[in-house]
């Protein structure tokens, strides 16, 4: 299959020798893509957000308290970068001080450039949102309903609708990640078992509840498939490079690497122990739903992007109503966004807006109520495993990002500091 040739100029994703300096002025024009010329930081900070002392001492006490080893924050209004900040250290007890350009895994957070990349398609024809997925592979083509257990036997019937895109981009297909589905965990078990057994059941029908899951792993898939290109190449050329997001990618550079943070461990007693950087190797295989690099530039300028409904300087991301249904609640009155961990020590259950109702995007998780002290009704939002995160309030017209390397997801410790960062940087947008 022949791909469409993007409209954007292609640009390695990965960098080459970026420098700090040069980071930070790609994301300042990057943002300057609408109404307003690229404002300065200290130029924006003087006159549109001017107290930021405020924001800067809750961050410098969560590392001085140790309740992360360093993070690093950026925020946008659209036009200019209104906040940013790296506090604290790379690895904890060493002088590898945290900058503004540190490289960071960003887990699940790819999800949101998988879905880009599956309406980009959507948009060309290549794929459809609510026609069957294509057969590439039984276990979206024909899937099996898991129904029960018969004497620890797996119990399967088909199920009683096809897969779509949608389901998929919306985690609503009935595909599970074990990790925060005990049926899956004890499904997977039985499966090892059994080599007869299809190794991706469904948890239920497509479209009758919500569980985080695949689908968006095998989005990626699709994407591969209609594009006729690699996952990360489609992203190069599609996403990464037209965006100048120089620090994404599945694999780190020499030069990269000596910017990356290190991964901490949370332990019983609440301190942190780091790990040391994870072996070069090469990646046999990539995957939509996680496992790519970032840093806080790059992703706050595809942040920036959509809060400017997919325009950028280099040319239009997506088309601003297919920005508008990735923005929009896709699942109905279906609870979304509370999961419940298997296992601890890689994960806390996780519920960021306790008591809020929440729903799913093409995209992002939305929360339909206002957070107190932050962000409005309707923001998009969502994380990566080693709690890095983000949130686009359209309302008020601002996209931020918060990066550390904590393990377990949804450390209580590093979502304090990121409730505080999100008071913090709403009450300075707001009047005095």
């Amino acid at each position: 299959m022949t791909a469409r040739v993007s409209p954007f100029r292609p640009p390695d994703c990965r960098a080459r020798d970026i420098t700090r300096r040069s980071a930070l002025r790609g994301l300042t024009a990057a943002v300057a893509t609408t109404t307003m010329h690229g404002a300065s930081f200290a130029q924006i900070a003087g006159s549109g957000i001017g107290r930021t002392t405020a924001i800067d001492a809750v961050l410098q006490a969560a590392v001085a308290s140790r309740e992360v080893p360093g993070v690093v924050v950026m925020a946008s209004n659209g036009h200019a970068i209104i906040h940013q900040g790296a506090f604290g250290a790379r690895q904890i007890g060493t002088d590898a001080a945290m900058t503004i350009d540190t490289v960071f895994r960003i887990g699940s957070m790819v999800k949101l450039l998988t879905s880009i990349g599956a309406m980009q398609l959507v948009e060309r024809g290549k794929l459809k949102l609510d026609e069957p997925v294509p057969p590439i592979d039984p276990a979206v083509a024909n899937p099996q309903v898991l129904t029960g257990y018969d004497a620890g036997k797996p119990q399967l019937r088909a199920a009683h609708r096809a897969i779509t895109l949608r389901h998929l981009l919306t985690h609503t297909s009935g595909l599970s990640y074990r990790l925060w589905d005990s049926k899956a965990a004890r499904y997977t078990e039985a499966a090892g078992k059994d080599p007869k057994l299809p190794r991706t059941p469904l948890m239920f029908d497509p479209g009758e509840r919500w569980v985080y899951g695949t689908g968006i792993d095998w989005a990626g898939k699709l994407v591969t498939a209609a594009s006729g290109q690699p996952l990360d190449r489609y992203f190069r050329d599609n996403i990464c490079g037209p965006l100048g997001m120089r620090d994404t990618s599945f694999t780190v550079s020499d030069e990269q690497r000596r910017r990356q943070a290190h991964l901490h461990v949370r332990k019983g007693d609440r301190t942190l122990t780091a790990r040391p950087l994870e072996k070069h190797m090469t990646v046999r295989s990539i995957s939509g739903g996680g496992g790519i690099y970032s840093s806080a530039p790059d992703y706050l300028t595809l942040l920036t992007t959509l809060l400017n409904e997919g325009k950028h300087r280099s040319g239009q991301l997506l088309r601003p109503e297919t920005v508008a249904l990735m923005h929009a609640n896709q699942i109905g009155n279906i609870g979304a966004g509370v999961m419940k961990t298997m296992n601890p020590a890689v994960s806390n259950d996780v519920d960021f807006f306790p008591g809020q109702r929440l729903r799913w995007s093409l995209g992002h998780m939305i929360n339909l109520d206002p957070v107190s002290g932050g962000r409005s009704a309707g923001s998009l939002t969502w994380a990566g495993l080693y709690n890095t995160y983000y949130w686009i309030d359209p309302t008020r017209h601002v996209a931020a990002v918060l990066m550390t390397q904590i393990l377990p997801f949804a450390d209580r410790p590093a979502l304090k500091v990121y409730r505080q960062y999100e008071r913090e940087l709403y009450r300075a947008l707001t009047p005095a």
